[in-house]
């Protein structure tokens, strides 16, 4: 089953997968939740659910919004763990909450957050589309939902050295540091089969989003995607 597959991948490398973000990326993740959180700020959401937080940095990057709630769902306790342990260290424990479950079967009620976030973790869904149905439906009307994830540049030569990157040195790299032989192939792997651009729009469109919008970033190696429920 895809869901214990995953769970079990990112338990196994929760402790290091913080180092590994920022090492692969070379810093830049950091800038890239920045400016998904900047897209909500027109929005003020008081109460925000982060899909697959992990280990909760798109949730502690949502604190500049200055909501009263936030709150974190992920498979992995592992990486769960890891997050309440930086969310303790910065004291915020009366403002984000960390939870067990899944983006397929969301335990809110209809209506009740303002705003819907994941960063990362999209590609991780076992069922895109449920996912994003789920999303829509613990928003409020014209509650907005932000999905951070990675995409693939068009741009020669970029192209061929983000290609060559993913495929051969980001998963021997990803395999030191971590020790796991899966997990940073199935990086990799995801992003390759993820849809992108007006693909993922209409994913969004599907699941009852309107206003839907892509801004690419640092050449198109990430997207940030927008929506509001109609």
């Amino acid at each position: 089953m895809q869901k214990e597959y995953v769970r079990s991948l990112f338990d196994n490398i929760a402790l290091r997968y913080d180092l590994l973000n920022h090492l692969l990326s070379g810093g830049v993740d950091l800038y890239w939740r920045r400016a998904a959180i900047q897209t909500l700020t027109s929005h003020h959401p008081k109460r925000i659910l982060d899909v697959a937080t992990g280990t909760a940095d798109f949730a502690l990057a949502a604190m500049r919004l200055q909501p009263d709630e936030i709150i974190g769902i992920d498979i992995s306790e592992q990486m769960l763990s890891v997050g309440r342990e930086k969310i303790a260290q910065r004291q915020l424990e009366r403002t984000i909450s960390l939870r067990t479950g899944e983006a397929e079967n969301i335990a809110f009620d209809e209506g009740r957050f303002d705003a819907a976030i994941v960063a990362f973790g999209a590609r991780n869904f076992e069922d895109l589309d449920k996912g994003l149905l789920e999303m829509n439906r613990v928003l409020r009307k014209k509650g907005t939902v932000v999905v951070l994830e990675f995409s693939r540049p068009q741009i020669f030569p970029l192209k061929q050295l983000y290609f060559f990157y993913f495929k051969h040195i980001l998963p021997v790299v990803g395999r030191l540091i971590s020790k796991d032989k899966e997990a940073y192939q199935y990086l990799p792997d995801t992003v390759m089969r993820f849809p992108q651009g007006n693909e993922f729009l209409e994913r969004l469109r599907n699941a009852g989003f309107s206003s839907v919008d892509e801004q690419r970033l640092t050449f198109g190696i990430v997207t940030i995607y927008t929506g509001v429920k109609s």
